[in-house]
């Protein structure tokens, strides 16, 4: 996948990445460490985010409708607010997740 101009490749770092905000429709960003990565507010309808690294991401306000997180990570994320209607958390770590208001 690319995002502004650079290729994703699973297993990618972008831990602590800025992503608030983005435009990640459909993003194929499986098994990528996203640890701490702020994606306020992103944009992540029908995102693939299998066996992905979101560890304390901040997902906030994000749109995951549809999204794929089977087997992900999201000890101690921030999930207020998020949109998770038909979103896929099969498998997926949740301890010390934040799910207010969703």
């Amino acid at each position: 996948m690319i995002i502004n101009g650079y290729q994703i490749e699973p297993g990618v770092n972008l831990r602590g990445a800025d992503f608030r905000r983005a435009g990640l429709r459909g993003a194929y960003l499986r098994g990528v460490d996203l640890t701490g990565a702020d994606l306020w507010g992103a944009d992540l309808v029908g995102a693939d985010l299998k066996d992905a690294d979101l560890r304390r991401a901040d997902l906030r306000g994000a749109c995951l409708v549809c999204a794929i997180l089977w087997g992900a990570d999201l000890e101690g994320a921030k999930l207020e607010g998020a949109d998770l209607k038909w979103t896929n958390l099969w498998g997926a770590n949740l301890k010390g997740t934040i799910l207010e208001n969703n």
